[in-house]
């Protein structure tokens, strides 16, 4: 089986890579390295916001967490559901509008300056170090899930299952940049719906059905099946239910989710875009919850610890033959390869557009920019790479805490640079940084109230922080307002 599955995974990760030597021929400048110029249809935006979204730890961290907690664990899946949809509903949009119409901005901290005017150049630097710091302990929960994949798969050792994953990653990167990570993405995330979709049908199948695979598992734990109660018959903390719906407000400052909607050709494009978007995350996590839940019924050996993240890999290898089995395995890869590439992507620009064309070339080429992303990305990459050479780590766990860092540090930012005329430059500095330190802070404490996921305590302290500066800070000029009201006028349209 195993030769079988090589010849599977040769010929996807051919494609991926020819995809990004058709766009290394396309990528004349920056814009077009990290931001597609601005051209990207209604479904490639949706799919590969998706699938750089849910990235490995839909099809290995949430199954997992399924297979251990049952259904007590639905609540993430709420809220990254809910988070997905206030997202585009609410963000995707006007997002676009601004940064095009504020200084045609190709990052986040190229808009935060040019939104508030900053000739200082710190707010851009301060918002490019927090996006360096996160998206390397992001980018290193891609490079474990790949290590762990090649390893459970191939039967080697994780370092060389981790080289693998990392090589081919960076390759198509470095090539194509931005609409080449969005095109693979695209492809990706059809990939992983089809797997996500399938493997708990077959698996119900087998078992014989819905009612008795429900038995089986009350026959395990009847706890399992109770969204308020852990397995041990206890209430859910209501302290761990709201940390796990908080997941959801992540969405409003994650980059390389936000550098979607900056990039879809029209506004227009984005009410498709939506709806596409929140049918493909409501079947996908609900699938990834059962293929979790049915992992207890059907593996006659159970796995422990981290181990449990394994049990998509584990299920597909005994219920399918060598072709298909292939083919789900590589959907496991076009997970974890869709968000790695697109960290690695924006960590990349943001090195260029916010470091050294701001700090050392302010006349720098374009082709000499386009050269410097390329050179960022590989020694991103060999930074994450580092991080990810323990093999015991979590992947939930590493996403997790990415995730809070990016949405208690930028999530407010974003959304009342958008909505809030009054905001200041100060306010927006001084509440990312309130924002990140207060997760950094949080994580490192345990026991009481610092059980609570560090991405609430992160996000209403930049929020309060951002208002209360603002409101001491003197108005924003006149110029910021008639941009504002501009945009705001937009967007009704």
């Amino acid at each position: 089986m195993n030769f079988i599955i090589v010849i599977m995974f040769f010929i996807y990760l051919l494609a991926m890579m020819g995809i990004g030597l058709i766009f290394y021929f396309k990528t004349k400048d920056l814009s077009d390295y990290v931001l597609g110029g601005r051209q990207l249809g209604g479904w490639v935006t949706s799919l590969s916001a998706q699938a750089s979204d849910m990235s490995g730890w839909l099809l290995m961290g949430l199954p997992g967490a399924a297979y251990l907690m049952g259904m007590g664990s639905i609540w993430i899946a709420i809220g990254l559901a809910i988070g997905t949809y206030l997202n585009w509903r609410i963000i995707a949009k006007r997002l676009r509008i601004y940064t095009q119409v504020s200084g045609d901005s190709l990052t986040l901290p190229d808009y935060f300056e040019n939104r508030f005017r900053d000739s200082s150049k710190i707010l851009r630097i301060v918002s490019a170090i927090f996006t360096l710091v996160f998206f390397l302990v992001y980018t290193s929960s891609g490079f474990v899930a790949g290590g762990k994949l090649f390893s459970t798969v191939f039967g080697i050792s994780y370092i060389k299952a981790l080289t693998i994953g990392a090589i081919v990653i960076v390759v198509y990167t470095f090539l194509g940049g931005f609409m080449a990570v969005c095109w693979t993405d695209f492809f990706q995330g059809m990939m992983m719906f089809g797997a996500v979709i399938v493997v708990p049908i077959i698996a119900v199948k087998s078992l014989g059905g819905i009612s008795e695979s429900v038995n089986i598992i009350k026959g395990i734990n009847s706890n399992l099946l109770s969204p308020f109660m852990d397995l041990k018959g206890y209430s859910i903390p209501l302290i761990s239910i709201i940390s796990s719906l908080a997941w959801g407000v992540g969405y409003f400052g994650q980059p390389h989710i936000l550098v979607r909607f900056m990039a879809i050709k029209s506004a227009k494009e984005i009410r498709k875009a939506r709806i596409i978007a929140i049918i493909w995350v409501i079947f996908s996590l609900s699938a990834a919850m059962i293929i979790g839940m049915l992992g207890l019924a059907y593996l006659d050996t159970p796995l422990v610890g981290n181990d449990s993240e394994k049990v998509f890999l584990v299920m597909v290898s005994k219920i399918f033959n060598p072709v298909l089995g292939g083919f789900l395995m590589a959907a496991v890869l076009a997970a974890i390869m869709s968000t790695a590439d697109s960290q690695l992507l924006v960590t990349a620009s943001s090195i260029t557009e916010d470091f050294y064309k701001v700090l050392f070339r302010k006349n720098a080429s374009e082709k000499e920019l386009v050269f410097v992303s390329r050179l960022a990305v590989i020694i991103v990459a060999v930074i994450a790479y580092c991080l990810a050479l323990d093999e015991s780590s979590s992947i939930l766990n590493i996403v997790a805490y990415a995730w809070a860092g990016f949405g208690a540090t930028f999530g407010p930012t974003i959304i009342l640079s958008l909505f809030w005329k009054r905001m200041t430059r100060n306010g927006a500095l001084i509440g990312m940084i309130a924002g990140g330190i207060t997760v950094i802070l949080w994580k490192s404490l345990s026991g009481g109230i610092f059980e609570l996921y560090e991405i609430v305590p992160g996000f209403i302290i930049s929020i309060i922080t951002i208002i209360i500066v603002s409101l001491l800070d003197k108005e924003p000029d006149d110029e910021i307002k008639r941009e504002f009201d501009m945009v705001k006028s937009k967007s009704k349209e």
